[in-house]
């Protein structure tokens, strides 16, 4: 049997790269704009619900047949069972570990239950689907060449020309709102008063072909925005929150994406072990970094405490310019850090280049 590394699926390029001012995008969102000139701009109006996002690199998944919800309710983190037509989801595909796999944006329409993801993940996540169906009624379609995703600010279902996840982050899973021992989070921060409850979003699905057209006459606006209000929101991301060692609880995923309450699925051990006699090792934080500087840091990047021994406490996961608050991210700390301790995000060091710190100041996301 080989054991060479499979080649990864080629980028996919958007024509909406074609805009004028249109500056590619690397990484997780290669293939579509960061920006199209005026990124703080592009913030503004995205608030404002006057632009849109070109999230054409995601990948879509089709789930079709009568076992469809039970057969993903079984395999999944998310109660899905009796999911009414047109409700929009999110759940987690972990490991018997319990460590998190892959993020489902999920929506059934009453016929079929469509699915984006990130780019990265599409063809191990069908690969893996396709494994899992055993004897069961259901078929599982990978429709990114014939469908593509936009971004929007909004929480409209949509007017019925495709299908539209409305993300329901901050959530919480109804099912798993109640008493102390029950709460579906770790936050620090109630539901009504989250951040992320000022940050609607829904991603649209077009045909592909349809793309350019249905773009045109509006705002568009690149990652570099889509990201900047994803970290004020504190909203964890598949491949920029996440390695191989994250469980759900460490990023406050238990909002939206795990049912504390449903029957068996793989990693479910795990998740009720910590849930209930336990925490999490490692916490969600958001930093605002110095705004004197020039530089920002990158994704692995580490977080020291200030005054102490250069000894890495934690990492940065994403970074980004916010036309509000400034230079912020979100960054993944060892449960032990004080949530009042004084910080440095040292950029460049994940790439081993001359460290650079920024003064961090963090606040509590998940709280130890």
């Amino acid at each position: 049997m080989s054991t060479e590394t499979p080649a990864p699926a080629p980028v996919r390029r958007s024509p909406l790269l074609d805009l004028p001012g249109a500056v590619a995008a690397e990484g997780a969102d290669a293939g579509t704009a960061w920006h199209y000139g005026d990124p703080v701009a592009e913030q503004r109006a995205l608030v404002r619900g006057e632009a849109v996002v070109d999230l054409s690199h995601r990948g879509v998944v089709r789930v079709s047949g009568p076992d469809r919800l039970s057969w993903l309710h079984s395999t999944t983190s998310q109660a899905l069972t009796g999911l009414p037509a047109g409700t929009s989801t999110e759940s987690l595909v972990l490991s018997p570990t319990g460590r998190i796999e892959h993020d489902l944006h999920l929506l059934d329409d009453g016929g079929a239950t469509w699915i984006t993801v990130e780019a990265a993940e599409r063809e191990p996540l069908v690969a893996w689907l396709l494994k899992m169906r055993f004897a069961l009624r259901v078929e599982v379609e990978d429709v990114t060449a014939e469908w593509a995703v936009l971004g929007e600010s909004s929480r409209e279902p949509g007017d019925g020309a495709g299908p539209v996840w409305v993300d329901p982050w901050p959530g919480p899973v109804p099912a798993n709102e109640g008493g102390a021992a029950d709460t579906a989070s770790y936050a620090a921060v109630p539901t009504p008063l989250h951040p992320g409850a000022e940050r609607p979003w829904r991603e649209v699905l077009v045909p592909r072909a349809e793309l350019a057209a249905r773009v045109a006459g509006r705002r568009p606006a690149g990652s570099w925005a889509a990201e900047a209000l994803r970290v004020e929101a504190w909203r964890p991301r598949l491949g920029m929150e996440t390695d191989e060692r994250s469980i759900p609880h460490e990023l406050d995923w238990l909002r939206t994406a795990v049912h504390l309450h449903k029957g068996c699925y793989r990693g479910q051990e795990t998740v009720a072990k910590v849930h209930n006699l336990g925490r999490p090792p490692r916490r969600l934080v958001l930093l605002h970094l110095d705004g004197s500087s020039h530089d920002l840091p990158g994704r692995g990047d580490d977080v020291v405490l200030a005054g102490g021994p250069e000894r890495a406490v934690g990492r940065v996961t994403t970074a980004a310019r916010h036309h509000e608050l400034g230079p912020v991210a979100l960054a993944v700390l060892k449960r032990s850090v004080p949530v009042d301790a004084p910080l440095f995000a040292v950029a460049g060091s994940a790439a081993g280049e001359q460290h650079r710190p920024l003064a961090a100041a963090q606040e509590v996301v998940v709280a130890p």
